[in-house]
């Protein structure tokens, strides 16, 4: 079966997932039919299906027309032969309990047609064993969203034993399809991606604190501001439901072993049905109060190892078993739980062979199996961490080049002038090794991106080296994702990036710059995105990034015209934040690079890291702020600010 002869989707379950997915599906352009086992749980999820549309319709994220379409193509029930009938691809997303799964199973393949292909929206359990339930084990998969799945992008896909390539291969498609990120799960191992990093790491926060090593609000300090993840190990615990984590556990204990042995303090806050935020009380108190109060000055030393530990020895099962490599780990991480790095960039940086140590020691001091490190984790602690990057690759370039002009900045040269600097995929591989680079040099506080030859900062994508003579679509979409992924890491990386445009800046090249903090044109410089007198779309960001710094009228007058822009004129719509002499350029940019690197390291990181976290939810930016400020009173930066402000001359921040 190929993509376009799937017409109409079935879902099975309407609750939070199966809404949902159906909601998703339907906004796509597919026919849902939606089931579940009672007329009023099925008509509940269609009537979120409504409100939810409604709201994005109130957004401007679809038009009123769209949302009504939508609504429209989503048929609810409760028969499930009458659901199922005509259904060329069935996503099962019912209570994650092995037992109710197979029942569905069982009667669903007695319904359903010979050619539909069947997808599991299980966050754990095996693939292979619900296979087994039915006829059609080659043509049956994983296909894990994540909550809520209308805006979580990831979706996980996991093969079982007897997935055919093919099943595998439409279903990442038709993820993309529904505007998500496919992630391939090449085995079917316990926890798949996600959650096999998160939930470990959520129990080992549990035994820390069980067996008196660190209390709740020093794990969460350190998680939260020690380590840069989004929230403390306790508050993500409580936000996804502590049954939840607990049930996985358990069933990787089943599976897996005394490795996975849920913190009886988990298992106590089960059995008091604790749950978290759900029943209003967990490891933090909902009914009254603010909730979760994370203190920014309790970071420990040894819950940070340990945590990393944990990381990094679920990572080396995963990557050592084949289940998944470290690129898709640190991808998936990222796109389901919003960590800014991913965990194997993590623990690289941190240090493989320490963490190693870490978990040796503790092995040793406790007996318990969570702490026996894996024998991939002792390879790739000899050779130094998971990726295999050759030291000299990090600033031997041939396409772009470092320099370090002073003042901690990083200047990250685009060398290609005989191509009007335009993007390689070589380039592409080289600016995120860059950025890696740059990210990991303590004495460097602040990038400036420019192009080399006076005549183009980047002339857009080098065409003829991606093009081939081919026209492969699936090769299109790797190439859009390359780039989205390394401007997405240029745009979210902690340093303020200035980029200093010098003659042509089109297509990928606007693309690029649209990623930058600041941007200093010269007089000469001219912008556009031509992409759609190509018959294409910009496709490393353009459709999303530029609208939020010029606004939508704006942006689609630049996309949709294709034509060309001078300085002045992009200054005026908010796109270039300063004009100076053509050759003045160069010294404008570092300087200003040079001016930012001069802050408080910090705060910087902080702040942009918030504007990213509010971009689609400004609450969540609101919630990341607040956190960020209560951090920040407790730094050194602030009392030198303070100081210097009182005396009456420059601070000196040291990012402490």
């Amino acid at each position: 079966m190929e993509l376009e002869d799937i017409n109409t989707v079935a879902v099975l379950g309407a609750g939070n997932m199966g809404h949902g997915i159906a909601e998703v599906a339907a906004m796509a352009g597919y026919d849902v039919n939606m089931r579940d086992i009672e007329e009023e749980f099925v008509q509940d999820g269609y009537e979120s299906i409504e409100w939810s549309l409604d709201k994005l319709a109130e957004k401007d994220r679809l038009s009123r027309d769209e949302a009504d379409a939508a609504v429209e193509r989503v048929t609810p029930l409760v028969d499930m032969e009458e659901a199922v009938a005509d259904a060329d691809f069935v996503i099962e997303a019912v209570p994650e309990q092995m037992e109710i799964k197979k029942d569905v199973y069982g009667e669903l393949e007695s319904v359903a047609p010979d050619h539909a292909i069947f997808a599991t929206n299980t966050s754990s359990l095996s693939i292979s064993e619900l296979a087994e339930v039915t006829e059609r084990p080659e043509r049956f998969c994983g296909m894990h969203f994540f909550n809520p799945p209308v805006r979580m992008q990831l979706v996980e896909v996991i093969s079982g034993e007897q997935t055919a390539e093919e099943t595998l291969e439409l279903t990442e498609d038709l993820a993309e399809e529904f505007e998500k990120t496919p992630v391939r799960v090449h085995k079917d191992s316990p926890g798949f991606i996600v959650n096999r990093i998160l939930v470990p790491l959520m129990n080992e926060a549990c035994w820390l604190v069980n067996e008196d090593e660190a209390t709740i609000a020093a794990v969460d300090s350190t998680t939260k501001y020690g380590m840069g993840l989004p929230m403390g190990s306790f508050e993500l615990g409580d936000q996804v439901g502590n049954d939840v984590s607990y049930h996985v556990l358990e069933y990787m204990h089943e599976v897996l072993g005394e490795a996975y042995e849920p913190a009886p303090l988990l298992e106590e806050k089960v059995r008091n049905e604790e749950l978290g935020k759900k029943t209003g009380k967990g490891f933090y108190d909902y009914e009254d109060g603010p909730g979760v109060e994370i203190p920014s000055d309790e970071q420990s030393d040894l819950v940070e190892a340990r945590l990393l530990a944990t990381m990094a020895n679920e990572a080396a099962k995963l990557i050592g078993g084949d289940v998944a490599p470290p690129e898709s780990i640190d991808q998936a991480t990222k796109l389901g739980a919003g960590f800014p790095d991913g965990p194997v960039k993590l623990v690289d940086d941190y240090g493989v062979a320490d963490l190693h140590e870490t978990l040796e020691e503790a092995y040793e001091a406790t007996g318990h199996e969570r702490y026996a490190p894996s024998e991939y984790l002792a390879e790739r602690a000899e050779e130094g961490g998971f990726y295999d990057v050759d030291e000299e690759e990090t600033t031997d370039f041939e396409t772009i080049r470092i320099e370090y002009p002073g003042d901690r900045v990083g200047h990250v040269v685009i060398d290609r002038p005989h191509r009007m600097n335009t993007i390689s995929g070589e380039l592409l591989e080289e600016l995120s090794a860059a950025i890696s680079t740059l990210e990991a040099d303590d004495e460097v506080r602040a990038i400036a991106l420019t192009g080399e030859g006076g005549k183009a900062f980047s002339a857009g994508a080098d065409v003829q080296s991606m093009a081939g003579s081919g026209a492969d679509p699936i090769e299109g979409q790797e190439l859009s994702r390359k780039g989205q992924s390394t401007f997405g890491e240029l745009e979210a990386c902690d340093l303020p990036v200035v980029a200093g445009i010098d003659g042509y800046c089109l297509g990928g090249g606007m693309e690029l710059a649209t990623c930058a903090d600041l941007r200093v044109a010269s007089e000469r410089s001219e912008f556009g995105q031509p992409e759609l007198d190509l018959g294409l779309i910009p496709g490393w960001g353009g459709t999303q990034r530029l609208s939020r710094i010029v606004g939508e009228g704006r942006a689609k007058e630049i996309i949709l015209t294709a034509d060309r822009y001078d300085a002045e004129t992009m200054e005026q719509y908010d796109f270039v934040n300063e004009i100076v002499d053509n050759d003045d350029l160069e010294a404008r940019t570092l300087a200003l690079a040079s001016d930012l690197a001069s802050g408080p390291p910090i705060a910087q990181k902080f702040t942009k890291r918030a504007m990213l976290a509010g971009r689609d939810d400004v609450n969540a930016g609101l919630e990341y702020e607040a956190s960020a400020f209560g951090h920040l009173m407790a730094t050194d930066d602030l009392m030198e600010g303070i100081t210097a402000f009182m005396g009456d001359h420059e601070p000196e921040f040291e990012g402490k």
